[in-house]
């Protein structure tokens, strides 16, 4: 692990330098990095070290400074602030922290990496850091067991900072850790798990000194591209080992606080983070959300864009890279036992979907997950929602649809929408691009919260400010109330279709209608033999529950087994609903396919078909017949109900 000695050691004497030197007011440090500086361009050997050669022994009161050697002076004076260039930490940062365009001069950059590389030579320095983290390592069972001497020690407390309380201890691991992600060669074992696959997918030189600090957070954004792209089985795709991917993964997750460690990312979007998030304090994650919300702008930056929808995916494939959602559900993740499934892959247990999916199916149970929680849920269903791209299973299975009918809609759920609409008009999406489109509306559930579908928000304001306006914002009643006003004066165009494209995927997964779900949970339990909200049965699939209820909603207590009043009066609704369009009737659509086009295929207009098919109840096919009569008979029951109660 020759990587975590140089990680250790890097931190400890640069803490050294720049805390014990503050401390002191600017005296001498005890040790002088210029010797230690000259080691490590022997060490380095190669004759590289060009800019070391003419590196200049100032010996003054603040001891040895990168401010003052002749490789990085210029630089130093016309970049860093004149209050920083006394502390070598601070105008590290600085240049590590320039544009990609920035212009600093090779022999500079070659003496930063030397830098940060060499001085790590000596082993005493681990003792500093025991002395300065003393409390917290001792309260860290993670990292009071871990082998000393060896690297270990700061990288475990790296790892685990977001616990650290010890201001001083805090303080230093926050400013290490900048150092640190500044250049992939100083993860602690990165080089050793992912030298192999930097090679193969070409992500650039492994070299010491070969490229220059900026350059180095494009290695792991090469490399998160290239898992990214695995995911997503594109054609030629090389498949990188399991041993890096962990790495990748853990180091998205250590910069998922901060985007000045996702150096790739900060690079790309500074301007933008300027433009759209001036006001927005990094830490905790906030400059990553801020910056979602903005994806689709105008005036986001495509450079920029592009690393938001990397870093995204990575979301996607294990929640622990975002921040915020990590946090704020942890406590309802362990509840719920949402990560305690031995029998399921780890990669499976991790991914955004599953976390929804768990989540979502205690909160349909009644059960209490937290506010915060829940807010954080809301972001990422909405952002699944409007970006397809997120979801490698719609990337892989719908490529096809995706170039014929929907390409160059990308933005704000477009792309979803038209796939929906292809489904619906033409019956053509079958198998594994309507599956994934299924299960996708199953882990986002905007049937729960109309506001998650920014397409059918949008699309609707003006019908919801009007004709909805009683009801709650968010409350799941609107999609009802929006279906209530189908084909009346008060809808718009643009409304009718995103309306009808979603209900479309809703109709043929009772789940996802939350009000039918907590009515009728326990009859479809008790008379349909269904499992939880997150869980399916063959032998009684999502589609087949509401035929299931239906069939029962009309029996006498003599026939036994009768729907209770309140999921009677919700099936009833649902159906006076459906019968504006049969495609919103599975059953209807797939057993009347013949008659319909036999005896109604002239009747466009809304609830035509369904009245055809009542006109013509005698000449039907007798599964055809039976469905109708069953619809006509409930239909009735509804009307009359309402007859009474108005």
């Amino acid at each position: 692990m020759a990587a975590c000695r140089r990680v250790q050691r890097l931190l400890l004497l640069m803490f050294i330098c720049g805390w014990i030197g503050s401390a002191h007011g600017g005296k001498p440090d005890a040790e002088n990095p210029a010797d230690n500086l000259e080691r490590g361009k022997n060490a380095a050997g190669d004759g590289k070290a060009s800019a070391l050669d003419g590196a200049s022994s100032v010996r003054r009161s603040g001891g040895w400074k990168l401010a003052e050697e002749a490789a990085c002076r210029e630089d130093v004076s016309r970049i860093c602030p004149k209050h920083s260039w006394n502390n070598n930490l601070a105008v590290l940062e600085c240049l590590q922290d320039r544009k990609d365009e920035t212009e600093i001069a090779a022999d500079c950059n070659h003496l930063l990496w030397n830098y940060k590389l060499n001085l790590t030579t000596d082993p005493k320095f681990e003792s500093v850091a025991v002395e300065v983290c003393k409390t917290t390592i001792s309260g860290l069972k993670e990292c009071a067991g871990v082998d000393r001497g060896k690297g270990y020690l700061v990288s475990c407390l790296v790892e685990h900072r977001t616990n650290i309380s010890e201001y001083q201890c805090s303080q230093y691991i926050t400013k290490m850790t900048s150092i640190v992600f500044s250049d992939y060669r100083l993860i602690c074992g990165f080089m050793d798990q992912c030298k192999d696959d930097i090679n193969k997918l070409h992500c650039g030189s492994v070299n010491t000194g070969e490229k220059d600090i900026h350059s180095q957070g494009e290695v792991i954004a090469c490399l998160e591209k290239g898992l990214v792209s695995e995911a997503e089985e594109q054609p030629g795709q090389y498949t990188i080992k399991e041993d890096c991917k962990k790495a990748i993964m853990r180091v998205a997750e250590l910069s998922s606080d901060d985007f000045h460690l996702d150096r790739h990312l900060y690079f790309a979007c500074r301007e933008d983070r300027e433009r759209f998030c001036e006001n927005t304090p990094a830490g905790e994650g906030k400059v990553y959300k801020c910056l979602f919300n903005h994806k689709f702008e105008e005036s986001m930056s495509d450079k920029c864009k592009d690393a938001l929808s990397t870093r995204q995916k990575l979301i996607a494939q294990d929640y622990k890279v975002s921040y915020s959602l990590a946090k704020a559900c942890k406590p309802d993740l362990r509840k719920y036992r949402c990560n305690m499934d031995t029998s399921m892959p780890r990669a499976r247990e991790a991914k955004l979907s599953y976390l929804l999916l768990c989540l979502e199916a205690a909160v349909h149970r009644g059960q209490t997950v937290s506010g915060e929680c829940q807010g954080e849920m809301l972001d990422y269903r909405r952002m699944l929602m409007e970006d397809y791209s997120l979801s490698p299973e719609i990337v892989l299975h719908c490529r096809g649809e995706i170039d014929t009918h929907c390409s160059g809609l990308h933005h704000k759920g477009r792309t979803l929408h038209c796939l929906m609409r292809v489904s619906r008009d033409k019956g053509i999406l079958e198998g594994h691009c309507q599956k994934a489109l299924q299960t996708l509306i199953q882990e986002t559930d905007p049937g729960a919260d109309y506001r998650i579908d920014r397409a059918l928000n949008e699309a609707c304001e003006s019908v919801i400010q009007t004709a909805c306006k009683h009801i709650r914002n968010g409350d799941p009643m609107i999609l009802s109330c929006l279906m209530e006003h189908l084909y009346t004066d008060k809808m718009v165009e643009d409304c009718e279709h995103r309306l009808l494209e979603l209900q479309y995927f809703i109709s043929r997964d009772w789940k996802l209608d939350p009000i039918l779900y907590k009515k009728c949970q326990n009859d479809a339990a008790r008379i349909c033999h269904t499992h939880g909200w997150n869980e399916t049965s063959e032998f009684m699939p999502p589609g087949a529950v509401f035929s299931c209820l239906y069939r029962h909603a009309y029996r006498t207590e003599m026939q036994g087994r009768r729907l209770s009043r309140d999921c009677k009066t919700e099936v009833q609704r649902i159906l006076h609903q459906r019968a504006l369009d049969v495609k919103l009737d599975p059953e209807l659509q797939q057993r009347c396919m013949t008659d319909l086009g036999k005896w109604c295929s002239e009747k466009t207009e809304a609830g035509q078909e369904l009245e055809c098919l009542q006109d013509h109840l005698d000449d039907l096919v007798p599964l055809c017949r039976e469905v109708v009569g069953n619809l006509t008979e409930l239909e009735s029951e509804y009307m009359q109900k309402n007859n009474i109660t108005s």
